[in-house]
């Protein structure tokens, strides 16, 4: 992954009503579809987006790092930096209490990408063809 900062979904000069309409409902902008892109790239990785997981379904809204990196088999630096690219991309917040770092998940983010995601109220379904069965 580059080094490039990650945009944060719904960081504009629109007061925060939400960055763009549903896929479903209008063509994405060049600049929203680059956006989302950052987000979904931050996701694309399977351990990213277990990490999520794990703290997003965590009783009590957070999560120390020193309960994240034993489910993994991978250095403690390595799921660092992973935490580090979900928090760019405005998946996660932490805060650090002495030695230890917690992580709690940001659900405006998640919010807009299910809302991006979401079908119309009363549409209905798309067929799904033979062939993609």
């Amino acid at each position: 992954m580059s080094k490039q900062e990650l945009v944060v979904l719904g960081q504009d000069d629109d007061g925060g009503t939400g960055c763009c309409p549903g896929l479903l409902t209008a063509p994405l902008e060049e600049e929203q579809a680059a956006e989302l892109a950052a987000v979904f790239k931050a996701l694309g990785d399977p351990v990213r987006l277990r990490l999520l997981s794990m703290i997003a379904s965590r009783a009590g809204g957070e999560v120390c790092v020193c309960d994240l990196t034993p489910a993994f088999d991978l250095s403690q630096p390595t799921i660092s930096h992973h935490l580090k690219l979900l928090k760019q991309a405005g998946l996660i917040d932490s805060e650090r209490r002495g030695t230890w770092v917690y992580y709690r998940p940001l659900p405006a983010t998640t919010d807009r990408l299910a809302a991006l995601l979401t079908r119309p109220a009363g549409e209905p379904l798309p067929a799904v063809p033979e062939s993609a069965r």
